[in-house]
């Protein structure tokens, strides 16, 4: 008989302030001389780029700090594939000391990437083999601009599964797909026995069986840590398996826990802050509109369109007079978006913008999760160069009613497709994803043009 304990966490989108703790109770668990083997995965989303120090080390801090969480295993999230460039994606694992597992990401000239591996087998100091494969969420439409070619599950998993067959006692896909799709996997594939899974941010307490196959996934932001303990007979079969999970609030506060995670949110500040972006003028001073007007212009001018839309909900803190730094800019919008500029029929701009009229009430107020919003509430609707009459319902563009059979350009975001409120865009849009930019930087870069610090000279805040 053999005793095998499986430690997991997923979608800890640079929660520093919960690492203390999952730190000691890893190390500790690592440890633990009940068990006969110890493994410890992550299941993606580890990082979050509106997390001062994950966005001015591109994520290099989470490394850093993971590699003392001892993993064996992880595998990445949307928010390592799709928020961050290509070219920072290929060394974000540069100083990893785990591997990392990823079967369905390829490079565009269809190679593996060189930070990952499809799978890789576990041999217990009893001889069980235990094979992970790693798999992430399956978004063609804004992994393919940035440059990645990710495959769908259905179309890697059955090679993959017929090439290890015979190579493995245990069976453990460390996902991160949501658990509607882990229990997919769990119906099509019955070669599973445990899926340890994240993205839909699912507190899974005691997992959840899917025929003879286990899901588990501990919620979101290292609010817990996943605890599978597996019973293995001497022919390498599992007899027994069973999860829980242990609440981070729960375990046990040193008195450095709060200095360390405040001084690594100060340590990204300063970098942060180190770089100056653009010079406000006085027009700025707490003048949200201002700011919305200007950032419908820099959408506007990085799409290459004459119209463009925002929410309010976006501008977490408002523009102010004087110098902006890039952490000014980050703590404002932090939001991993992309602009999308996207071609409308005439009726069709008509009709989106007939559905954002309709919602605006509700959408004032409205508190959004997800999405790549890190907001509260999604705010109203402002246009670039549309104007509305409701009482006639007509719609104008620079003045002039709309053509309903001309075509028409505008600057969008990824979010506004990915919510449900606007299916104009998603059903009939012709979206083209701008990579590799985020919303700050396209701003961030349309300030720095539009007001540019002199040099030597020293405005408003430090």
């Amino acid at each position: 008989m053999e005793k095998i304990r499986i430690l997991h966490t997923n979608d800890l989108h640079s929660h520093f302030e919960k690492f203390p703790k999952i730190k000691r109770f890893l190390n500790a668990a690592q440890k633990d001389n009940t068990v006969d083997q110890v493994y410890t995965f992550d299941a993606g989303d580890f990082m979050d780029r509106s997390n001062p120090l994950s966005d001015a080390t591109n994520g290099h801090a989470n490394i850093e700090l993971m590699n003392q969480f001892n993993y064996d295993a992880v595998t990445i999230g949307n928010n390592e594939g799709i928020s961050n460039p290509h070219e920072v994606v290929e060394h974000l694992f540069d100083y990893a000391q785990f591997p990392t597992v990823l079967a369905n990401l390829r490079e565009e000239d269809e190679s593996m990437p060189k930070w990952c591996t499809s799978y890789k087998i576990f041999t217990t100091k009893k001889k069980t083999r235990i094979a992970v494969i790693g798999l992430t969420a399956p978004y063609p439409m804004t992994y393919g601009p940035n440059h990645w070619h990710v495959k769908m599950l259905g179309e890697v998993l059955p090679d993959l599964l017929t090439a290890l067959k015979g190579k493995y006692d245990i069976l453990v896909g460390l996902t991160h797909i949501g658990v509607n799709l882990d229990s997919w996997i769990a119906e099509k594939f019955s070669e599973f026995d445990l899926i340890v899974g994240g993205h839909t941010h699912t507190l899974l307490e005691t997992g959840k069986w899917v025929n003879n196959t286990l899901i588990v996934q501990t919620g979101k932001w290292g609010r817990y840590v996943g605890d599978v303990n597996l019973i293995v007979d001497d022919h390498h079969k599992i007899t027994s398996m069973k999860a829980c999970v242990h609440e981070t609030a729960q375990m046990a506060e040193q008195a450095q826990d709060l200095s360390e995670s405040k001084a690594l949110f100060e340590k990204g500040k300063q970098l942060l802050e180190k770089e100056k972006i653009a010079d406000l003028p006085a027009l700025f001073a707490d003048d949200k509109e201002e700011a919305l007007a200007v950032s419908l212009d820099a959408i506007a001018d990085f799409a290459g369109t004459d119209l463009a839309m925002l929410s309010t909900g976006l501008f977490l803190t408002p523009f102010k007079q004087g110098i902006m730094t890039r952490f000014d800019l980050q703590t404002c919008l932090p939001h991993p978006m992309h602009v999308v500029r996207t071609t409308l029929k005439g009726s069709d701009l008509w009709r989106l913008v007939m559905e954002i009229e309709k919602n605006r009430h509700f959408l004032r107020k409205f508190h959004l999760i997800g999405m790549s919003f890190r907001g509260k509430v999604f705010g109203e609707v402002y246009y670039r160069n549309i104007q509305v009459d409701m009482k006639t319902r007509l719609v104008y563009v620079n003045g002039e009613e709309i053509d309903p059979d001309r075509y028409y350009q505008i600057a969008t975001l990824d979010h506004y497709i990915l919510i449900p409120f606007f299916p104009t865009l998603a059903v009939v849009g012709e979206n083209e994803f701008l990579f590799p930019k985020v919303l700050s930087q396209v701003i961030g870069e349309y300030l720095a043009k539009k007001y540019p610090i002199k040099k030597g000279e020293v405005s408003g805040r430090k």
